[in-house]
């Protein structure tokens, strides 16, 4: 064989051995690629203590109100308080010219005396009659007459007697008292001020403010909840409510719902809900606006979402769980109130679940995610 058929057979081996390897390569497949993992920020759902409450307005009003009018007519003397103070019952608060009102009762009681003196001449005079009555000495009319007059002298006593009752009473009028205890307005008299019984205008207004009432309004529709929570308390202690200022804090002193009204508002379907509140050091004065904060609901363990977490789909809310093998699922969940920008899940997910609260923009169901656990954050009491 020459030199030149030999490099013609290697040429062609050659040739042969590359094509075969170009065939077996192109007879395997190239393996799949698989699916990105999604990068997602995952909370675990936990069981924890929600408040459900609601805050309406409210205004101050006074426990009790008295206002000071006299019982007795004269001329003002003195006023025995200071305006804005503290009074107790039956400290005096004016004194009025008592005077006329002891020339009266002096008077009654000389009248009551005269009244004393006939009668007892009348008794004299009967007893004297009685026995000339039981020997025919005098008529029997005689004697009735003057039994008759006994009467009517005795009567007159008994008048008497309560007309100096009437003066005597007129003249402790003449120190006009406080009937409650509280805070006493400024005088709306001064001293040499006449004064009458029949005035239309007060002396002055007292005030009891160491315990107050809130009047709060609320939709008439809203009350069934009110109901089931004042249903699961104790009756005698009523259900607790926290009295804000104006800038959200609350007072230290809190209260206690006495009664929601039975009239609904016609004009904006609200009722009157009252609140007795504790105010010992005189923080709230009637006519304040204030806000109230009223419990609806309490759940020791309850599970909440947040609110970023939820998505809807068909009208309905799902949130997107991460099972153990990190694959998303889109789950639908019932959800309950919204407190501090959570969601309390009613029914749909179980304690220990984990569901994505950041990333879940391109999830599909059953894709696989890279999750990063968050802190769970607790929703706040409201």
């Amino acid at each position: 064989m020459s030199f030149n058929q030999c490099c013609g057979l290697g040429c062609v081996l050659v040739l042969a051995l590359i094509l075969a390897l170009g065939l077996s390569s192109c007879g395997k497949p190239e393996a799949a690629e698989a699916p990105p993992a999604f990068h997602v920020t995952t909370i675990t759902v936990g069981a924890t203590k929600v408040d459900i409450t609601e805050e309406l307005p409210g205004r101050v009003e006074a426990l009790r109100v008295a206002e000071i009018r006299p019982q007795v007519s004269g001329i003002v003397e003195q006023r025995l308080f200071e305006q804005g103070r503290e009074v107790r019952a039956g400290q005096p608060l004016f004194q009025i010219n008592p005077a006329p009102l002891v020339a009266d009762k002096d008077t009654a009681a000389a009248a009551l005396q005269r009244a004393e003196a006939a009668l007892s001449h009348a008794q004299i005079h009967t007893q004297r009659l009685e026995p000339l009555v039981d020997t025919d000495a005098i008529s029997r009319q005689v004697y009735d007459d003057a039994v008759s007059l006994r009467d009517q002298a005795a009567a007159d006593v008994a008048q008497a007697r309560a007309a100096l009752a009437r003066k005597q009473l007129d003249l402790k009028y003449a120190t006009v008292e406080a009937p409650i205890p509280g805070r006493i307005d400024q005088a709306l008299v001064t001293e040499g001020a006449l004064v009458s019984s029949s005035d239309s205008s007060p002396m002055a207004r007292i005030q009891q403010i160491d315990k107050v009432y809130v009047d709060v309004r609320r939709p008439a529709a809203s009350l069934e909840a009110l109901q089931r929570a004042l249903g699961k308390l104790d009756t005698d202690n009523g259900l607790s409510v926290a009295i804000l200022r104006s800038n959200g804090e609350a007072y230290e002193a809190r209260g206690k719902i006495l009664f929601s009204g039975i009239n609904v508002d016609a004009g904006t379907g609200d009722v009157l809900l009252r609140v007795q509140v504790e105010n010992p050091k005189r923080h709230l004065l009637p006519g304040m606006f204030v806000r109230a904060r009223v419990p609806l609901a309490h759940y020791d363990d309850a599970l909440t979402v947040p609110q970023q977490a939820v998505v809807r789909s068909g009208g309905k809310a799902h949130v997107w769980t991460v099972d153990a093998q990190n694959l998303a699922h889109l789950t639908p969940v019932e959800l309950g109130e919204l407190v501090d920008r959570h969601y309390r899940v009613v029914s749909g997910l179980e304690k220990g679940q984990r569901i994505a609260v950041e990333g879940m923009e391109r999830l599909t169901d059953n894709a696989p995610v890279t999750p990063r656990e968050q802190a769970t954050p607790t929703p706040a009491a409201h």
